[in-house]
């Protein structure tokens, strides 16, 4: 990571975040009782990417949930955009630069299991690499990405609120297309529950660079040929709403009840 991007960042900072937010798309409503906002606009530091997606604002929030302070990245960055995994997984690695311990990863997706429904939200244990790039798709889940103490953390939080909370594997595409419905059974065969164009290269990164991670989606549509409609992005956004305040709730509690590290100012 280029430090100048980095240190630009540190410089903005009063102290250092203990978790790092991820936004999907039409998810920023995840961050609304942020206290003390703080803006670090993504054009305003030196040689970082700029986004190009719809309901990706492209923008940090640092800020406080309870007394935890943290930095949320409003936008991401996709490979279907011609960008490299390096510069898709920019933001879990400006985390690790600037000593942020945790990082949270939400994503919008649709959803591949016909018993589940629009609004769902889905923790993710486990993925499903669609894009063929580099091998035929396998399921990975389970320890060391996925470990169970953080699954079960968030599994007695979930019950605890009362929140249904669906759990299973991300599939990760190249879009920007939506998928065929021949590409979906082919994914619901495979053991996927879950599908998007993002995410996975982020928990791959994080897991790598050896930050402690949860990833999470939220259904703002079903599989192509599951239900009769046409999907647009529009649509994804508009969806994304509908399970927003146990989404939040869900997030909040996380972050406030995890035993982090002791903070430190940068």
């Amino acid at each position: 990571m280029n430090k100048e991007i980095t240190n630009f960042i540190k410089d903005k900072l009063p102290i250092i975040p203990l978790f790092g937010l991820v936004l999907g798309s039409g998810l920023s409503s995840l961050i609304d009782d942020v206290k003390d906002q703080k803006t670090i606009p993504y054009d305003e530091i030196p040689n970082f990417l700029q986004t190009t997606v719809s309901g990706h604002v492209g923008e940090f929030i640092f800020g406080y949930i309870g007394k935890i302070p943290i930095l949320c990245a409003k936008g991401r960055f996709h490979y279907y955009e011609g960008k490299t995994i390096d510069e898709v997984t920019s933001i879990i690695k400006i985390f690790k630069e600037i000593g942020t311990p945790n990082v949270i990863i939400t994503n919008s997706a649709g959803c591949v299991n016909p018993q589940w429904e629009i609004g769902d939200i889905m923790l993710i244990s486990g993925h499903l690499d669609f894009t063929f790039r580099e091998k035929t798709p396998q399921i990975i889940c389970g320890e060391p990405m996925y470990p169970q103490r953080n699954l079960n953390f968030v599994r007695n939080i979930a019950d605890e609120l009362n929140i249904s909370l669906r759990e299973g594997n991300y599939t990760w595409t190249l879009g920007p297309t939506y998928e065929t419905p021949a590409e979906i059974n082919k994914i619901r065969e495979l053991g996927g529950h879950a599908v998007g164009m993002s995410t996975l290269p982020e928990i791959e990164k994080a897991h790598e660079l050896g930050l402690n991670c949860w990833a999470f989606s939220n259904f703002t549509n079903m599989g192509a040929g599951m239900q009769n409609v046409t999907l647009t992005h529009g649509d994804v956004l508009e969806a994304s709403t509908i399970n927003k305040d146990n989404f939040k709730k869900l997030i909040q509690n996380i972050i406030e009840r995890y035993k982090n590290e002791p903070t430190s100012v940068i």
